[in-house]
């Protein structure tokens, strides 16, 4: 058993005390960075706050540091001189869920519908996971930072009703994002074009498309579908 003296026990606090606050912030938008910067500078004063542009350069931050939070745009460009885009965001921050499963995130962004389809991750992750639109009034966003850097879990903003496997998604992605047919789908995923075809009525039923409504408007189906998924925010 290992005894600690009051002494000891006070240097601990001081040592502990003195610990800076580590934020990353990620995004590649010159103007917001500067202005989240800028918000939570004032918030934390004592805080030591670092930002990164790209995918790339935020994977080398948490290389060499420890951040108790890291605030994050999901659309951002994997490197320097590409074009950012969300899909970029939600693989990097899938990828960090996995690798910390205790870290500590603030998702601010334009495009939080889209976190949708790492909802099952998100759920399952043990550390603090806060959520904000960009258009949010400043205490707004900082009370969900504070929620975040305690650990506490703030998700409402994803629809619950709306969950589609990863499967399904891919279905979505490799129709609507690279224009695929059913066969180049199933030739892709290694399934039969009956396997693709089960996974659309799936989908849709999901996403509340359906043959009777689609006809009395007047849409063809995969059209209506493509809609829908892009409004829930399952593709870009």
């Amino acid at each position: 058993m290992v005894v600690i003296s009051l002494k000891q026990h006070q240097l601990y606090g001081r040592l502990t005390m003195e610990k800076k606050l580590g934020i990353l912030v990620i995004d590649d938008h010159q103007l917001i960075l500067t202005g989240t910067l800028d918000v939570l500078s004032r918030e934390y004063p004592e805080a030591s706050i670092t930002k990164a542009q790209t995918g790339k350069e935020t994977l080398s931050q948490l290389q060499l540091h420890q951040f108790d939070l890291i605030v994050m745009d999901l659309s951002i460009p994997d490197q320097q001189g590409e074009t950012a885009e969300i899909d970029t965001g939600i693989k990097l921050l899938q990828t960090l869920l996995q690798k910390y499963p205790r870290q500590n995130f603030m998702v601010q962004s334009s495009y939080v519908k889209a976190l949708i389809r790492i909802k099952h991750e998100i759920d399952n992750h043990q550390g603090g996971f806060a959520i904000a639109d960009k258009g949010l009034p400043e205490d707004e966003m900082l009370m969900r930072v504070n929620l975040a850097l305690h650990g506490a879990t703030h998700t409402k903003d994803i629809k619950k009703e709306i969950e589609l496997k990863p499967e399904w998604l891919e279905v979505l992605r490799l129709a609507f994002e690279e224009s695929l047919t059913d066969k180049a789908i199933a030739d892709r995923m290694y399934k039969s074009e009956r396997a693709v075809r089960t996974y659309w009525t799936k989908i849709q039923d999901v996403l509340g498309v359906y043959p009777e409504d689609c006809k009395q408007d007047g849409k063809n189906m995969r059209i209506q579908t493509e809609v829908r998924s892009r409004e829930e925010g399952l593709i870009d």
